[in-house]
């Protein structure tokens, strides 16, 4: 941790950035630089999503990290939690330089100290969540600022939406309990359950941290609390014990109140459902009951900010503002690598997700197979961390029984984890998956299964790349290449080599 504090106000305002790619760094970077701070940094020379929105942003970098990238002339630097100093030369070149230096989490959480703030927290959902509460207070046309760990279609492909400061709101995380430096004065709880085990000890671990999040509230702050996730419900009994000063909302199909959901019916392409407090009927275009309940937290924040700004009652708001919410819903088109539909193509369905810890697996297949009847669900997983994969075996095995054919890629090693000392856990973790699924495939680089893959294509079917690795390139891939062979198959098209 570091001493530095954030300039206020940030226009105008030379900040750089170490680590500019990651989903949290680009978005930061670009919420500064909606802000009026003239932006830059660096990163690896991989290529990420990231890169179009930064160079479509106008914000300058450098691929790879030197010494050489930084001098006196920034007001502050911020590096990600992937970084340090004992082993990045940009970090360590700003130390040397003396140049006011902060971790991402702690210029995030510095940030949310000078502006009213909601952050939205969970092991799964909180992306999601974050986009609609944003696409909802869009809709309402309210001056706000949000930031989503990825990019979000109604943001513009951007993630973040800025139209105002009279409240901020932000996806945080948990890991190495980073949420701790933000300062919310509205919290949403997804869900809660065992995680980042590099990390966290065990589930009673990553509960403590939670838990120590939710006590950040102030007096008279709002908790909301999915009631359908035992961690999240959990949380909510103990706050009540604990803070009795702190406003509870449960949301859920369990939950009693405004925002208790209701009737959902699950058809091709849509999702219809009811919330309590709003007399209108609600519809999703992206796929899953877990998205509902990412839409019902959504709901509620956005009708708590929408209070507080306004000053209307929760119930004013609910009323006035059912038609925004609903047209905000039916517009949500999802974000970057979270049930991100690529397109159909030759008859194919192409998507990606980012889904990578079995409760979210089996959620997201279990919300295509529903949105998608009929189709034949090919999918191509690549696991992330030894950690995780060790520890989550047993229910990685469970959770893929909505597809019909399995991939498994190597898995994704994070830089966090130096080594993998789990012996041959890429072959452990294949031959565990083959206990309860018929079709299971191992092919150690995804690019492997492209003549595997286009084999077993037809059309009607669904193929989706899902994890937090690199194999969505696979999927990229694999669209392009049957895009590019109905173009040519189409009757008229120009066959002529150019």
């Amino acid at each position: 941790m570091h001493d530095s504090k954030l300039p206020h106000p940030i226009k105008g305002k030379k900040i750089y950035f170490v680590g500019i790619k990651g989903t949290g760094m680009s978005a930061l970077a670009e919420l500064f630089h909606k802000a009026g701070a003239i932006i830059s940094g660096s990163d690896t020379e991989e290529i990420f999503y990231t890169d179009s929105i930064l160079k479509q942003l106008g914000i300058k970098y450098k691929e790879g990290f030197n010494e050489s990238n930084l001098d006196d002339n920034y007001d502050l630097v911020i590096h990600s939690s992937a970084y340090s100093k004992e082993t990045n030369p940009d970090i360590k070149e700003a130390v040397n330089r003396k140049l006011p230096l902060m971790e991402y989490t702690e210029a995030l959480g510095a940030y949310s100290k000078n502006i009213p703030s909601c952050g939205i927290a969970g092991v799964h959902g909180k992306t999601t969540t974050t986009g609609i509460t944003g696409t909802l207070l869009k809709e309402m046309d309210l001056p706000v600022s949000v930031l989503a760990g990825s990019a979000i279609s109604n943001f513009g492909g951007k993630s973040t939406f800025v139209s105002g400061t009279d409240f901020f709101i932000a996806e945080t995380c948990e890991y190495k309990r980073h949420f701790l430096s933000f300062f919310p004065d509205i919290m949403i709880i997804t869900s809660i359950e065992p995680d980042h085990l590099d990390y966290f000890k065990d589930y009673n671990d990553i509960f403590s941290a939670f838990l120590s999040y939710a006590e950040k509230l102030p007096e008279n702050g709002i908790l909301i609390y999915c009631k359908d996730d035992k961690g999240a419900d959990l949380l909510g009994d103990v706050i009540a014990e604990k803070r009795k000063d702190i406003k509870l909302i449960p949301y859920g199909i369990e939950a009693e109140g405004l925002f208790k959901i209701e009737n959902i019916k699950q058809c091709s392409g849509i999702t219809i459902f009811n919330i309590a407090g709003i007399k209108k009927e609600l519809s999703l275009q992206i796929p899953g009951v877990h998205n509902v309940l990412n839409s019902a937290a959504a709901i509620a924040a956005a009708v708590y900010i929408n209070s507080s700004i306004t000053g209307n009652s929760v119930e004013e708001v609910l009323e006035k503002e059912s038609t925004n919410i609903a047209a905000g819903l039916k517009n949500y088109k999802g974000s970057k690598r979270r049930s991100e539909f690529l397109g159909t193509v030759s008859g194919i369905t192409f998507m990606d997700d980012y889904a990578h810890h079995p409760t979210a697996i089996e959620t997201t297949l279990s919300g295509i197979k529903s949105f998608f009847p009929g189709k034949r669900i090919i999918l191509d997983f690549m696991s992330h961390t030894y950690s995780r994969t060790n520890a989550l075996m047993e229910e990685f095995s469970n959770s893929f029984g909505n597809a019909d054919i399995v991939i498994i890629n190597k898995i994704y090693a994070s830089a966090r984890e130096k080594s993998n000392n789990f012996g041959d856990l890429n072959r452990i973790f294949f031959n565990k998956i083959t206990e309860n699924h018929d079709r299971v495939f191992y092919y150690h680089e995804p690019d492997d299964a492209e003549d595997f893959i286009k084999k077993e294509l037809k059309e009607g079917d669904l193929f989706i790349t899902m994890g937090a690795g690199d194999n969505w390139k696979l999927g990229v891939k694999l669209y392009n290449y049957y895009k590019q062979l109905e173009s040519r198959e189409k009757p008229g098209a120009d066959r002529r080599i150019k």
